[in-house]
């Protein structure tokens, strides 16, 4: 898929601003540090999750002294013709549309635009806490599989109703308070196994796919299939019922959840060593790219349609070796490509925008024509 057409109104930085990608190759967007070239891959990852991808909460998305910013894109999905706008509030409910029609509830939307986002903070999924491993795995889940947001969300309220009792208990299960952990536990199960089992099935596929994106971006000779290792830790044994059961006196004790999905980690090794330990900076921001390019190219293949790649900043945090291996092996499909400073000269670049203080100027590309 590809996106035709992108304006905003009174989104951050930007009172208004219009960008027409090319379809294919990259978009480079150039500028200074804080002029608003991220602000516009964030109005684009919008369009996918309802959310900044920066963990931005919605009044920070809204121009200052504005009361509603407005987003509006176009895109073509293997043929078919998508127009998605948006109105974000600072106070209500924000408002969107699929093709004129409003949305009923926001997981309408989810699967119907398609995007991989990687900038500099993806470093912490190699070297930050499990959360961080199991966002990235359920981001992908969602795009592959737009129903397993629905599981997550229903993980979330199970655990917030668990983990109350608990809390409620104070140390000491009275009354019906057993009975009732009971029930919590048997739908915790339920829910918790499938989601791990997905996670388990998608580490699998994503084994291969990130260990060549790997090998691509390395640019050394040493390197070598295989390198890139990646295991899925479950935080329990056997079935969750029973490891629920086991852990409740714990549970009781501390009032909170000790076992289940939502405490799973990813381990990733380079060579065998922990990534996360182990391994180099260099070597860490090469694993954090080849797993967004890993997941990208699985969605690809799944979806049969490709994501729109956002790359934030991705040559600053590189050497000059491996800021060439990428450009010379960036996916086929639309890219769309931020940068403070100078790029490889092997980037294909297709069109070339400057983007200065909250305005975008069209350097080269086919909308001069």
């Amino acid at each position: 898929m590809y996106l035709e057409h992108l304006s905003v109104s009174n989104f951050r930085n930007y009172v208004t601003a219009e960008l027409q990608p090319a379809p294919q190759g990259v978009t480079l967007l150039q500028g200074d540090n804080g002029a608003g070239k991220t602000n516009l891959l964030e109005a684009v990852g919008y369009f996918a999750t309802l959310r900044s991808f920066r963990g931005a909460p919605t009044t920070a998305l809204v121009h200052s002294g504005s009361e509603q910013a407005v987003l509006r894109a176009t895109a073509n999905r293997q043929g078919r013709a998508l127009l998605i706008e948006a109105e974000i509030n600072v106070s209500g409910r924000d408002k969107v549309q699929l093709n004129r029609q409003p949305l009923r509830r926001n997981d309408e939307l989810l699967g119907a635009v398609l995007v991989t986002v990687f900038s500099p903070d993806d470093i912490e999924v190699v070297k930050g806490g499990p959360q961080s491993r199991r966002q990235y795995l359920d981001e992908i889940l969602v795009a592959l599989h737009p129903k397993h947001h629905a599981a997550h969300t229903e993980l979330e309220r199970v655990l917030k109703q668990r983990n109350a009792l608990l809390r409620s208990a104070a140390g000491t299960l009275r009354g019906s308070m057993a009975s009732t952990l009971d029930v919590w536990d048997t739908k915790l199960a339920e829910v918790g196994e499938t989601i791990a089992a997905a996670r388990e099935v998608l580490v699998t596929s994503l084994q291969d796919e990130s260990d060549q994106a790997y090998l691509k971006l390395s640019a050394a000779p040493s390197a070598s299939r295989g390198a890139v290792g990646l295991a899925y830790e479950r935080s329990w044994e056997g079935t969750l019922v029973d490891a629920l059961a086991a852990a409740r006196s714990e549970d009781v004790r501390r009032g909170a959840t000790s076992v289940g999905p939502q405490r799973d980690d990813l381990f990733m090794s380079i060579e065998g060593l922990g990534a996360r330990t182990q391994a180099s900076q260099g070597e860490q921001r090469s694993l954090a790219l080849a797993l967004r390019l890993g997941g990208h190219s699985l969605v690809t293949e799944r979806q049969s349609s490709s994501p729109v790649l956002l790359l934030d900043d991705v040559f600053s945090e590189l050497d000059p070796h491996r800021s060439a291996a990428l450009a010379a092996c960036l996916p086929e499909g639309q890219t769309l490509l931020t940068s403070a400073g100078p790029v490889p000269e092997v980037l294909p670049v297709a069109q070339h925008a400057l983007v200065r203080d909250g305005a975008l100027f069209l350097v080269s590309g086919a909308a001069e024509e």
